[in-house]
């Protein structure tokens, strides 16, 4: 049977960013399906057996496993248990950066392509230490990219993080992949666990109008993100500016 993840010893910290422990429990379980560590077919432990694997009460992975078999990635069977199905979710974790936020008019997804402009390692501003809990000066990794849906530039961002948890960072653009969350968890055992956004717009800047190929004066959404990892540290905050002409962000709470 495979291993699963224990969390009792990251349960109190996350609680600090309000991120519901079924929550961590099913996206552990999710993580663990994506990446294949849970094949199609596997029985997964009974609750009980959960529980004391987690470290969380049985009502708890009960809510987690509901909404998992909800979800479809899950099957629970009379006399043969949970069983995993083989089944991707819509927005998971190697598909969160892959799709992002941003819809279609018709509500469709928007899958999308990333191009990396710009790669420095340098020191970190105030700003920046402040949101990432470093001193200031600390080096960190920071670098720019283009979001292209069907050939057109819809956003550009700014992504920093600090460099000591990224030890051995490629200096190479082309280095850096399209699915950026999953490069952390598979290279660095990083997990994103939980983001804070704050959404804002603003007039574009001659940047915007560059990147995102716009016409001034023209409106842009903002969304500035602070990612924390599975032990609710900050280690990345993510700087992004996006034309809305033919796309709209959605956020979806469940």
């Amino acid at each position: 049977m495979s291993k699963l993840p224990n969390i009792s010893s990251e349960s109190q910290r996350l609680s600090d960013v309000t991120l519901p422990l079924y929550e961590v429990v099913k996206r552990q379980i999710t993580e663990a399906i994506m990446l294949g560590k849970l094949e199609p077919g596997s029985v997964l432990p009974s609750e009980v057996a959960l529980s004391q694997t987690y470290g969380v009460a049985v009502g708890t992975i009960r809510r987690a496993l509901m909404d998992l078999t909800n979800d479809g990635l899950l099957s629970r069977r009379r006399k043969t248990g949970t069983v995993v199905t083989g089944r991707k979710p819509q927005h998971s974790l190697r598909l969160f950066f892959q799709y992002f936020r941003l819809h279609g008019l018709d509500g469709s997804l928007s899958k999308s392509v990333t191009r990396v402009t710009s790669l420095a390692k340098r020191s970190a501003s105030a700003v920046e230490a402040q949101k990432l809990h470093i001193e200031e000066g600390s080096p960190v990794v920071t670098f720019h990219r283009i979001r292209i849906v069907d050939d057109r530039p819809i956003m550009h961002e700014i992504l920093t993080l600090p460099a000591e948890r990224v030890p051995g960072f490629s200096d190479r653009i082309e280095d850096i992949p399209q699915l950026f969350y999953l490069h952390l968890l598979e290279h660095y055992g990083i997990r994103i666990s939980a983001i804070r956004e704050q959404i804002g717009a603003d007039l574009a800047t001659e940047d915007d109008a560059l990147w995102l190929a716009l016409t001034r004066p023209s409106a842009v959404l903002t969304i500035d993100e602070v990612c924390y990892d599975q032990m609710a540290v900050p280690v990345l905050i993510c700087a992004h500016r996006a034309t809305t002409a033919n796309h709209r962000y959605v956020n979806e709470v469940q």
